[in-house]
């Protein structure tokens, strides 16, 4: 059966900082809400206290690792205590590359106190799919010197377009059976006496794409290899390390880290919708040098989020 999918989709940038936090920036956090689904995505420290000022509440339903270095995983720490003091129940998972077993193991055995939930890890790889209702988690590959993921979450392809007229004129009448056409089941009515069966096809237009959200977490490009390409292809958002201005291109590739050109780069390539920088180093006083070097490369909208920054995902028709 199709579900008519109609949940808001929201993005908040609770961390956005590089490596070292600023006073105006977090380390790495991103957390999409959607619909009453709520999505981790790193959690450097403080994450606790970004949810607060955004106000979004500690429903949390996952949460997703790109790697291990400290500062896209110290929050975890602190926001499982947090949940332990609310009083939540039900498990809490962990999703992330290599080592995410050994990492929950450190959570649960660094609390001398029993919690009232527990916290499991999950072992993902290039390639693996987390499903949820309506829409799926996909880990690719990141190029950072350590084992990385970055991931893609994408709804369902959602019905297409109701032909209230074409129903009509089949013989079905405005009402209830308009609902079980458009949830993808056939319907029997009574058509000049005869009884007819009128199918989803018959009425409905081809299927539309559900929105599609692409974080790449600390990464050099990697819109050159084919099969991450199609897999961040079409992305309504695409969140990119942008760590440097291309004036510091060299020590981008140093330390394995894009520039924003790059990322603009990559927008480009893979035929974004919208790019959001990320991951900005503390060292910067000034954005304006990224956003510039972002558009050199991409025509589309181009953002650099501060944190508590909170972008609405819409349809795209």
């Amino acid at each position: 059966m199709v579900r008519i999918a109609g949940e808001t989709l929201h993005v908040h940038f609770l961390g956005t900082a590089g490596a070292l936090p600023s006073p105006q920036r977090n380390p790495s956090c991103i957390l999409i809400r959607r619909g009453s689904d709520t999505l981790l995505f790193d959690c450097g420290e403080g994450t606790q206290q970004q949810m607060m000022r955004a106000r979004t509440g500690f429903t949390v339903d996952a949460v997703f690792v790109t790697h291990w270095h400290a500062d896209h995983f110290l929050g975890i720490f602190g926001l499982v205590e947090t949940l332990a003091f609310m009083g939540r129940t039900e498990s809490l998972p962990i999703y992330g590359p290599s080592w995410v077993e050994e990492f929950v193991d450190l959570v649960q055995r660094i609390n001398r106190h029993a919690r009232g939930f527990t916290v499991t890890a999950h072992t993902l790889s290039h390639g693996s799919v987390v499903p949820f209702n309506g829409y799926t988690v996909r880990a690719f590959a990141t190029h950072h010197g350590i084992p990385g993921l970055g991931y893609v979450m994408e709804e369902d392809e959602r019905p297409g377009r109701f032909n209230r007229e074409q129903a009509i004129a089949l013989g079905v009448p405005p009402g209830p059976l308009f609902g079980r056409l458009q949830r993808g089941e056939e319907v029997r009515i009574v058509r000049d006496g005869v009884e007819a069966v009128v199918r989803p096809a018959d009425i409905m237009g081809e299927p539309r794409p559900g929105r599609k959200i692409a974080y790449t977490g600390d990464t050099r490009p990697l819109q050159h290899q084919p099969e991450i390409a199609a897999m961040l292809r079409n992305a309504d958002l695409l969140i990119h390390d942008a760590t440097f201005d291309d004036q510091e291109s060299d020590r981008a590739r140093e330390v394995m880290h894009s520039t924003a050109g790059e990322a603009g780069e990559a927008a480009a390539a893979t035929s974004a919708r919208m790019l959001a920088l990320m991951h900005i180093s503390s060292r910067y006083t000034s954005t304006a040098n990224h956003i510039r070097d972002a558009k050199r490369n991409y025509e589309g909208d181009v953002i650099l989020p501060a944190d508590l920054t909170v972008l609405e995902i819409p349809y795209r028709g």
